[in-house]
């Protein structure tokens, strides 16, 4: 993400949140929770809200900050959804955007 801004913070969560709905096959019913946590150089909205703005208005969410490490990639927001799936552990997609996915190398 270029910039903390409002819109742009909301955009980019309900991309991420998306994609992952997708990419799993995952309807509202199957999700059980989701934590949000932000770089604390993102301060202009809580992620929550666009996941709500998604649909996900029975899901209990939550958002936190991470811990501000030096040198760590900035302005990044994570997703850890818990969901109930028939998958195998392997088979759950893990997403990672717009440059984040070099927090994760070791994922095709």
């Amino acid at each position: 993400m270029a910039e903390d801004e409002r819109a742009t913070l909301l955009a980019a969560t309900a991309k991420l949140v998306g994609q992952m709905i997708e990419r799993n096959g995952l309807q509202t019913k199957d999700i059980v929770s989701v934590l949000f946590t932000t770089t604390p150089d993102l301060r202009s909205a809580f992620p929550a809200e666009a996941a709500r703005e998604i649909g996900l208005t029975s899901v209990p969410l939550l958002c936190a900050q991470e811990i501000d490490v030096e040198g760590a990639m900035p302005r990044v927001i994570r997703v850890l959804m818990h969901f109930e799936t028939g998958a195998a552990q392997g088979d759950v997609e893990h997403v990672y955007l717009d440059g984040a996915e070099v927090l994760r190398d070791d994922l095709p």
